[in-house]
């Protein structure tokens, strides 16, 4: 046994039943399952967060069906590569070939897949941990069965743990007690790969004879000093996103660029920074500064583009300028106390003098019968009743405290006066 390969790797199962988690794709009389029972799958994209089986259903499925297995990695991979794939299976009855990361693909890459896949020259599995339907192109995915995994449950989690403790070499040569789990738990976050690597991790470097009780203060204390840099395979990806809003959130580009800079060095999807930046100009900026989702959409459409390294600059630019903009998510809670209102009250009733009324009949019915057109009006404002009346005068948009919403609180309080609290 090689220790110098990862606990993750040495642990990745070869048959479905010892597969843990994703029990409605492979379980007993699962749709995925019984193809493969049958050895005809179909081409196919795992959805679903890192670390849930992905790649382990691909080289499940390849070892079960005993046919050639070519895998690429979207990061590193080109049309050349595939287009060497696809010469080598036509030389083949049947091959699978494996993309991890696919969304990573570009349309062109993607398209250098659409032949080999339509003649059934390659059975394509792709892994993604982006929605496909923005992420692939709509001819590759009328071609491909989605399959969407879940984040594994604790008791998955626990059961990977215990596996791994009685059936590797390597910890098996230890008393292992796991005492506590909840800081695995917590830091893996239902990701398999990430909890099997930092249990090896612990072990690695606790332990002084052959018995070891797992704590959780243990745990802590070794993450805290070992797991520190940003995994280019996705393990800290959501932890390091996190930051980098919050740091924009709280008005420090300084510390937005940092966390910025780590998720460049660890080859992040410019797309995915790009679209986190996006969300969060509307989210946590809004009408404090209009200007900033323009160029939040302005630095998506420029670094889809053009990519690495000069995208590096634009993103700079536009998480320095979030970050040091205004802020309000008067907008965002907006819509939430909207849609709560929504939920509570059901289909309220359009009121009549706001509905359309494109026929005689509904006009009979007073569809339409004294609306006020605002532009008929001084200052192009008229007065009337826009929500159903169970709801009227109720401000979901309530202007935050900062210059321009302060002058759009000020204007909407002199045309509504006192019907709505602003």
């Amino acid at each position: 046994m090689n220790y110098a390969i990862p606990l993750a790797e040495r642990m990745r199962p070869e048959r479905l039943d010892d597969l843990v988690g994703q029990e409605h794709l492979t379980g007993k009389g699962s749709i995925l399952r019984n193809a493969i029972d049958k050895g005809v799958i179909p081409s196919m994209l795992l959805w679903g967060p890192p670390g849930v089986g992905k790649t382990t259903i691909a080289n499940i499925v390849a070892h079960t069906l005993q046919v050639p297995f070519y895998q690429l990695s979207a990061i590193s991979s080109g049309v050349k590569d595939v287009r060497e794939v696809i010469e080598q299976a036509k030389a083949q009855s049947r091959a699978i070939l494996f993309i991890d990361e696919i969304h990573r693909f570009n349309k062109g890459q993607q398209d250098a897949l659409l032949g080999a896949v339509e003649k059934g020259t390659i059975t394509l599995i792709g892994a993604t941990t982006e929605n496909p339907s923005f992420e692939v192109n709509a001819a590759l995915l009328s071609r491909c069965q989605v399959y969407v995994l879940k984040a594994l449950s604790e008791e998955a989690m626990v059961k990977l743990l215990h596996q791994a403790k009685e059936k590797d070499d390597y910890l098996q040569q230890f008393d292992i007690e796991l005492k506590e789990t909840s800081a695995l738990m917590n830091i893996s976050g239902g990701d398999a790969r990430k909890l099997l690597n930092l249990f090896e991790l612990v072990v690695q470097a606790s332990v002084n004879d052959k018995k070891l009780e797992i704590t959780d203060a243990l745990v802590m204390e070794i993450a805290q000093r070992r797991v520190a840099l940003y995994d280019k395979k996705g393990e800290q990806h959501y932890d390091i996103i996190s930051a980098f809003i919050k740091s924009m959130r709280g008005s420090d580009p300084n510390g937005a660029v940092y966390w910025l800079a780590r998720m460049i060095e660890g080859g992040e999807d410019v797309k995915f920074i790009a679209r986190r930046m996006l969300i969060f100009a509307s989210e946590d900026i809004g009408n404090a500064n209009a200007n900033a989702l323009l160029l939040a959409n302005a630095t998506f459409d420029a670094v889809t583009k053009i990519g690495y390294p000069e995208s590096r600059i634009i993103l700079s630019q536009c998480a320095t300028y979030l970050a040091s903009s205004p802020k309000s998510n008067a907008s965002y809670a907006a819509i939430g106390a909207a849609l709560s209102a929504v939920q509570q009250f059901g289909d309220l009733p359009v009121p009549l003098h706001i509905r359309n009324a494109p026929t005689k009949l509904m006009k009979n019915m007073d569809y339409g019968k004294g609306y006020k057109y605002a532009h008929s009006f001084e200052g192009n404002f008229a007065e009337q009743e826009y929500l159903p009346d169970k709801l009227s005068g109720t401000a979901f948009y309530d202007p935050g405290k900062n210059p321009r919403e302060e002058e759009l609180r000020r204007y909407l309080k002199s045309m509504w006066k006192d019907k709505y609290n602003y």
